[in-house]
C-alpha cells in the first residue's frame, strides 16, 4: 500500500500534466479513468501532499528549497533546506511568520547549495547527503517499519512508524531554542550560536549540571566557568535544589516555566494562544520570547540576566565591563584592546609581564573593581593586604591584587572583570607608566551587545503609582519629541557633509567575529613591514610587502590599488575571504581598514611564486614537483568554483599568482579580483565587466564582452599547465621557419599538437632541462588537459572537477623511475 501510494506521489510530483501538454498527444478515456480511480482510491494519502509529512523513499532537493517543504497542519512551522550563506544550506524548522529558526539538523556543517538532498530510506533513516554524496546528518534510526517524517503543530519533526508510534523526534536534539511543551532532560543541551545572522555553535550553553542544577557556562577557549545562577552563592540561596535527580525542565503553552531544580518562572504575557520559544542568544543570556501578533514581531517576555555584565568572556581576558543601558568594555591602564570589533578577544597589555626586562613594577590602586575568576596564586585569604602585595610584586606570574572584605586574592589571569564595590583592584604596571588617580574607566560598546525588545507589563517591577507613570510618560512625550528632532538635524549634516561608513563597520562587524580574520591597525602593519620596505611582489589588486608580526608571524602584506575603492567592494571581498579555506590557497591572517589604508595580511610562503622556478636560469623544478603544482592547482579552482560556500571566480591565474611553500606545494594567491559568482543569473557578465586578468592568461571572452563564468579560470588554468610543461612563456613570440612571420608559442605549440602524434610531439614540448626524467602518462595527460581547458570556445572547456578526476587518475601508480624515457 505505501508503494503504491509513493507512486502516485511520485507521479505528481513529476507534472504529468506538463508532460501531456508538451509532447500534444491525446490521452484516451481508458487512462483517464484509471487516474479517476487512483485518485479515489488513496484520496488521504494525496490529501498530504499538502505537505505535511514525506514518506518512505521521499527525497527533497536543495535546489528546491523554495518550493518544496513540509510544513505543519496549521502552517506555523517549517521544515526543509534553509539558506545560511550563499551557497550554504542547513536541514531546519523555523517559524513560518515571521521566519525564525528553532531547530537545525547539521549546523556545523552545511551543505552545497546544488546536488545536496534529504532522503527518508528504505531503512528507516533520514539522511541527509551532500553534493559530493558524502553523509552530512542523519537519525541514526534502523526501524524499518518507518513509514513517513511529519512535522506536528508544536514545530517536533517525527519519524513514525504505520502504527503511528514516534521512533525518532527532534525534540530529543534541541540547538539553542527551545519550544512549549518540548521536554529539557538530563541529555539536553542549548547551545548558541557565534553570532548575530550565524548559526555555528559558539561557548555559551545551557545544561543540568552533575549536581541536577540547570547552569549557563561558559566554555571558551582560555577559561571554563558557570556565570548563571550565581556561582558565588550556594544552590539554595539561589532558589535551587540539587536533591531532585529527574533532571527536567519544559515551558507549557501558558508561558510557565517548571524545572525539576526549582527554577520556576511566567512569562510576563502569560496566558495561552501565543507563540513562545525558549532561545539562548549569541550574547550567553538566555530568554524567552513571545510573538506580537499585531506586529509580527518578537518581544522578550523573560530573560536570566538583567546584567549582561554578569555573562563570562564578553569582555575577554583583561577586559573590564561596564553596564548602564547597554555593555561597555574597557581596558585597565596600561592595557589596549587586542580587537576594537570583537571586544570577546579582550586586552593586552604595553608592557613585559614577564620580568624579563627587569623593570620595576607598582600596584595602581583602582577602586571597587573585581575580576571574578578561579586564578588565584597562594591565595590565603587571612593575610594581609601588605602581604598579598608583596607577593604579586615578588611573582612574575602575578598581574594584579583583589582586595574584599573576606581575603586578598593574587590573580595570575584576569576575567571577567565590572564594577563591584566590595572589592579594590592594584594592578601590576610598570613604576614608569604615569596613571592619574583616581583611575576612570573609558567603556566602549561590547561587541555581543544585545539590546531586545522587552515585553512591558502592568508590573510593579516597572512603575509604582499613577501619578508617577502620569509625569513619566509626558516627560517621555517631550523628550522623543526633542529626539526626533535632533534625530532629521544630524542626518541632514550626515548626508549633505559627510560620508560614513559606521554602518559598514556594524554591519560587517560581526561577520569577522566568527571568522579566523584579526583587525589589524595600520599602526602595527607599518610597524611590522619596517615601513613597508621590502616588497615582496606586485599585482593588479596592490603591492604585498614582507613583514614580522608582534608575536613573530611572518606575513604577507598586501596594500590594495585601485580596484577596491568602494567600500561595498572591500566588504565583499572581505566576506569571500572569510569563508574560504583550501590547503592550496593562501592563508588570510586579518585586514586593516580606514579611510585611506586598505590592507590585507596573509601568511607568508617562503619559497616565492611558480614564474620564478619556471622562467629561471637560477631555479628549476623536477618533473614530480611541476605534477603536484599542476594537481594542486587543479583542487584549489575545484573547490573554488564547485565545493566553497561561496562560489568565486578568481580571474587571474597565472604563475605569479600561484606560491610555493616550503614542500613546494602550490597556494593560489591574489583574491583581490576575485568576485561572487551568482550562478544561473545574467548579472555575472555585468558584475566582472570591469575586471581584467593578465595579456597572456585572459580568455578569449573578455575581449568579445561574453558573459564571465568559471571558465575563465579554467582557460587560464590551461594557459599555466602547458607553461609547467614546457618551461617556457606561451605568451612570447617566436619565428615560424616554414611561414617566416611571428607566432605566439601558444600558437606554436597548438599547431604542434595539432599536427603530430603523441610520441612526436610530447618530446618537442616537455621542457629540455627535465631531461626526459618524467612520467609518460602524466606528461601526455597535462598536455591534453592543459591544450582541452585552452580552447577558445568555452564550451569545449573541461569543468576544473573533471580535471582533478583526470589527473587524480594519472598521479595513481606512475613514477619518474618507471618512465625515466619517452
Amino acid at each position: 500500500m505505501d508503494k503504491l501510494v509513493v507512486l502516485v506521489r511520485s507521479l505528481f510530483n513529476h507534472e504529468m500534466k506538463e508532460h501531456f501538454i508538451l509532447f500534444n498527444q491525446p490521452i484516451s478515456s481508458n487512462f483517464l479513468y484509471v487516474l479517476f480511480l487512483l485518485l479515489a482510491l488513496f484520496h488521504n494519502s494525496l490529501a498530504s501532499l499538502d505537505p505535511h509529512y514525506l514518506a518512505k523513499g521521499e527525497t527533497l532537493f536543495v535546489e528546491n528549497h523554495d518550493t518544496k517543504f513540509i510544513t505543519s497542519p496549521d502552517d506555523t512551522f517549517t521544515f526543509g533546506f534553509y539558506k545560511t550563506g550563499n551557497n550554504a544550506f542547513s536541514l531546519a524548522i523555523w517559524f513560518t511568520k515571521p521566519k525564525t529558526l528553532v531547530w537545525m539538523a547539521n549546523r556545523e556543517k552545511p551543505v552545497n547549495g546544488v546536488g545536496s538532498k534529504v532522503s527518508l530510506g528504505s531503512n528507516g533513516a533520514m539522511v541527509l547527503t551532500d553534493f559530493d554524496g558524502t553523509v552530512s546528518w542523519d537519525t541514526n534510526t534502523t526501524s524499518t517499519d518507518i513509514a513517513r517524517a511529519e512535522l506536528l503543530n508544536s514545530g517536533n519533526l517525527v519519524l513514525k512508524n504505520s502504527r503511528g508510534d514516534v521512533k525518532w523526534q527532534s525534540f530529543d536534539y534541541p540547538t539553542d531554542t527551545l519550544l512549549p511543551n518540548q521536554n529539557f532532560t538530563r541529555n539536553s543541551r542549548l547551545v548558541s550560536s557565534s553570532r548575530n545572522g550565524s548559526y555555528d555553535p559558539r561557548y555559551f550553553s545551557l545544561k543540568f549540571d552533575s549536581d541536577n542544577v540547570l547552569r549557563l557556562i561558559y566554555d571558551g577557549p582560555e577559561i571554563s566557568s558557570i556565570y548563571w545562577p550565581n556561582p558565588e552563592d550556594t544552590v539554595r540561596d539561589n532558589g535551587r535544589t540539587s536533591y531532585n535527580s529527574t533532571r527536567n525542565a519544559v515551558l507549557d503553552d501558558r508561558g510557565w516555566f517548571l524545572s525539576s531544580d526549582g527554577l520556576n518562572f511566567k512569562t510576563i504575557d502569560m496566558g495561552f494562544g501565543i507563540n513562545r520559544r525558549m532561545t539562548l542568544d549569541y550574547d550567553g543570556n538566555l530568554r524567552v520570547y513571545s510573538l506580537n501578533n499585531s506586529t509580527g514581531s518578537w518581544q522578550v517576555s523573560w530573560q536570566a540576566l538583567t546584567n549582561p555584565c554578569l555573562i563570562r568572556g564578553l569582555c575577554g581576558e583583561n577586559g573590564i565591563c561596564v553596564f548602564s543601558s547597554q555593555p561597555k568594555c574597557s581596558c585597565p591602564p596600561g592595557y589596549v584592546v587586542n580587537d576594537p570589533s570583537d571586544w570577546s578577544r579582550g586586552c593586552k597589555p604595553t608592557f613585559d609581564l614577564s620580568g624579563q626586562n627587569n623593570q620595576p613594577m607598582k600596584l595602581v590602586k583602582i577602586p571597587e573593581i573585581d575580576y571574578f575568576g578561579y586564578f588565584d596564586i597562594n591565595h590565603t585569604a587571612s593575610i594581609s593586604l601588605d602581604v598579598c602585595q608583596k607577593i604579586c610584586l615578588e611573582n612574575s606570574n602575578c598581574k594584579a591584587v583583589i582586595f574584599r572584605d573576606v581575603g586578598c586574592y593574587p590573580k595570575s589571569a584576569l576575567f571577567n572583570g565590572l564594577p563591584a564595590g566590595y572589592a579594590t583592584l592594584f594592578l601590576k604596571v610598570p613604576q614608569n607608566l604615569s596613571v592619574s588617580e583616581p583611575v576612570k574607566l573609558e567603556g566602549h560598546p561590547a561587541t555581543c551587545e544585545f539590546n531586545p525588545r522587552v515585553v512591558e507589563g502592568n508590573s510593579t517591577l516597572h512603575l509604582r503609582g499613577t501619578r508617577r507613570v502620569i509625569w513619566i510618560y509626558l516627560y517621555s512625550f517631550c523628550f522623543a519629541l526633542l529626539g526626533i528632532e535632533l534625530v532629521f538635524v544630524l542626518l541632514g549634516w550626515f548626508f549633505l557633509f559627510r560620508k560614513s561608513n559606521v554602518s559598514d563597520t556594524i554591519e560587517h562587524g560581526y561577520e569577522m567575529i566568527a571568522s579566523q580574520f584579526r583587525r589589524f591597525s595600520y599602526e602595527e602593519l607599518r610597524k611590522a613591514t619596517n615601513n613597508f620596505s621590502e616588497e615582496l611582489g606586485k599585482g593588479g589588486s596592490g603591492v604585498v610587502y614582507k613583514g614580522v608580526l608582534s608575536d613573530g608571524r611572518m606575513v604577507g602584506v598586501k596594500r590594495l590599488g585601485d580596484v577596491l575603492q568602494g567600500d561595498e567592494e572591500f566588504w565583499s571581498e572581505m566576506n569571500i575571504i572569510g569563508k574560504i579555506n583550501h590547503m592550496n590557497l593562501v592563508r588570510t591572517w586579518g585586514y586593516c581598514s580606514g579611510k585611506k589604508h586598505r590592507l590585507l595580511v596573509y601568511e607568508y610562503v617562503e619559497n616565492s611564486s611558480l614564474d620564478k622556478h619556471l622562467f629561471s636560469k637560477k631555479r628549476f623544478l623536477g618533473w614530480e614537483q611541476r605534477f603536484a603544482v599542476a594537481f594542486g592547482t587543479a583542487k584549489a579552482l575545484a573547490y573554488l568554483h564547485d565545493e566553497c560556500l561561496e562560489w568565486v571566480i578568481h580571474c587571474d591565474i597565472k604563475p605569479e599568482n600561484i606560491l610555493l611553500d616550503g614542500d613546494l606545494q602550490p597556494k593560489i594567491a591574489d583574491f583581490g579580483l576575485a568576485k561572487l559568482y551568482q550562478r544561473g543569473g545574467g548579472g555575472s557578465g555585468l558584475e566582472l565587466s570591469r575586471i581584467r586578468g593578465t595579456k597572456g592568461y585572459m580568455a578569449p571572452e573578455w575581449a568579445l564582452n561574453q558573459p564571465i563564468t568559471a571558465k575563465v579560470d579554467v582557460y587560464s588554468y590551461g594557459i599555466v599547465i602547458l607553461e609547467i610543461v614546457s618551461g617556457i612563456r606561451l605568451s612570447n613570440w617566436t619565428m615560424n621557419r616554414r611561414t617566416n612571420q611571428l607566432e605566439t608559442e601558444l600558437a606554436k605549440l597548438t599547431r604542434i599538437i595539432k599536427g603530430q602524434g603523441e610520441e612526436s610531439w610530447i618530446e618537442r614540448v616537455l621542457d629540455p632541462r627535465l631531461k626526459r626524467k618524467v612520467s609518460k602518462k602524466q606528461a601526455i595527460t597535462l598536455i591534453k588537459v592543459g591544450y582541452s581547458c585552452a580552447q577558445e570556445d568555452r564550451n569545449k572547456r573541461p569543468r576544473m572537477a573533471s580535471v582533478v578526476e583526470t589527473l587524480l587518475q594519472a598521479a595513481s601508480g606512475n613514477s619518474v623511475r618507471e618512465c625515466s624515457g619517452l
